[in-house]
């Protein structure tokens, strides 16, 4: 791969039909106030990190979780230029491309977690898990839904991601000026396309982490072809796929451990036990030891100051602490295995194989040991499933019929007016001349547009009102 083609500046619809003297900034410039201005960023401030619908205004929701990726993955990306430039002496890789490399990744950052449903990941499970068992309860003209759709297009559906609503959000669904979305930089693009395989072409056994989860819908196939043809990735990860991965993993590590304790899920003590525990046999110096002994030295010194709350001030600061190392050894990691990564071949997360693996690996067994299956999340989460449940029972419902010329009853046709205009006017756009079958697909992905767009508040007030909740 070559970087001059990687940092591909172009957009799939071009509006450059002449420079404005006035406006000095890139097209990765122009890229990042396109999203920090999007009402599709907005939302992210009243999506679930963690802790669903938390009253708390510490605990981190999507948007302060993007921020923080968008942080991380710039700093990432000042690091690995230098080492490049300076170490690994890749003469294609200009001096200028170090600004286009962080403001891609700042960009990136900002967007990862953009095409997530309402109530985290765990929202995700809940659209799998529906049509899994239900699209086979649903019929046209007489034939379920499972038998009439192509395998990818089930598969989509039975693989549902968030990272892939993503790239359907910014280059269909937010209608800033017409039917390209947000019409952002194919380098852009490509960084945020972390699996670049259909839902046909995951494979978790593979030992290769570009197959673990699918990158695109079908309805996509065409946008992500011509970004293949137009990077040079020829079916491989962009290289700045694995710093932004890299970035978003050491957020939420250390972001959720900060979170927890601050919930009252892990107490200061029990932190220290557990990495403790982790580094029991390692060496005086080791990684372990120095981590849990920074822990201690900042409560200590929290004390001897005076602070109120030297447990949480304490962990805060040890945060960063943790995230530094973890920078360390993702741009590191980049380093040694950049030749790889370039080929195309390298099959693995930054921090595999690292110092900071195992780090890593702790890090998010405490997490979810002592935060995702503590009881307020349990019960939230199983509040969360019944509002997603309904929620797409009376969708899918509605939409089967829908622009076909059949009949529709009165809940059907009001369940549609609740969707979204600009959804549906991007719909009939993109069904326009298409078959039957992709045209009910379509509809589907049109249930699963309108949800993602849903934050958690939201969600949960139509489910209330529409079950007389009011």
């Amino acid at each position: 791969m070559d970087w001059r083609q990687l940092l591909c500046g172009d957009r799939i619809r071009d509006y450059r039909t002449g420079k404005n003297a006035g406006d000095l900034r890139t097209e990765f410039e122009k890229d990042y106030h396109r999203i920090i201005g999007s009402a599709s960023f907005r939302r992210l401030q009243d999506k679930t990190q963690v802790f669903p619908l938390d009253k708390s205004d510490f605990v981190r929701t999507r948007l302060t979780h993007s921020l923080e990726v968008s942080s991380l993955a710039k700093s990432l990306g000042q690091n690995i230029s230098r080492k490049i430039i300076q170490e690994i002496g890749d003469k294609s890789f200009l001096e200028s491309y170090q600004a286009d490399v962080c403001d891609i990744l700042q960009c990136a950052g900002l967007l990862h977690d953009i095409g997530n449903p309402p109530f985290g990941h765990f929202g995700e499970t809940v659209i799998r898990e529906w049509f899994q068992k239900n699209l086979c309860n649903f019929f046209y003209h007489g034939q379920s839904l499972e038998s009439l759709l192509l395998p990818q297009m089930k598969s989509d559906f039975y693989n549902f991601e968030g990272n892939t609503q993503a790239l359907r959000l910014v280059t269909k669904l937010h209608y800033l000026v017409d039917e390209h979305g947000m019409n952002l930089t194919k380098g852009l693009l490509g960084t945020i396309i972390k699996y670049p395989v259909s839902s046909l072409g995951i494979n978790k056994n593979s030992g290769n982490i570009k197959d673990k989860k699918m990158g695109y819908f079908y309805a996509e196939r065409d946008i992500f072809k011509d970004l293949q043809k137009s990077l040079g990735t020829a079916g491989a990860r962009h290289p700045l796929a694995y710093v932004l991965e890299a970035a978003d993993d050491i957020a939420y590590l250390t972001a959720d451990i900060e979170d927890a304790f601050k919930k009252g899920c892990i107490t200061f003590g029990q932190l220290v036990q557990e990495l403790e525990s982790c580094g029991k046999g390692e060496e005086e110096n080791g990684e372990y030891f120095r981590i849990t002994r920074a822990l201690k030295e900042r409560y200590e010194k929290a004390v001897e100051r005076g602070v109120s709350q030297p447990e949480g001030h304490a962990v805060q600061n040890w945060v960063v602490r943790v995230q530094a190392r973890l920078i360390t050894y993702a741009t590191e990691s980049f380093a040694i295995n950049y030749g790889q990564i370039m080929e195309g071949a390298y099959a693995h997360e930054l921090l595999y194989g690292s110092l900071g693996e195992r780090l890593a690996w702790a890090l998010g067994d405490i997490a979810y040991r002592y935060a995702f299956v503590s009881r307020p999340i349990l019960k939230l989460e199983i509040a969360a499933e019944t509002i997603m449940e309904f929620l797409l029972e009376k969708l899918v419902d509605a939409v089967i019929y829908y622009d076909t010329g059949e009949r529709m009853n009165d809940v059907q046709k009001k369940m549609i007016m609740l969707i979204s205009d600009n959804y549906k006017a991007i719909y009939r756009i993109y069904s326009r001349d298409k078959d039957e079958i992709e045209r009910l697909y379509l509809r589907l992905l049109l249930v699963t547009d309108f949800l993602c767009g849903m934050t958690d508040s939201y969600a949960k007030s139509l489910y209330q009102e529409l079950n007389g909740m009011i």
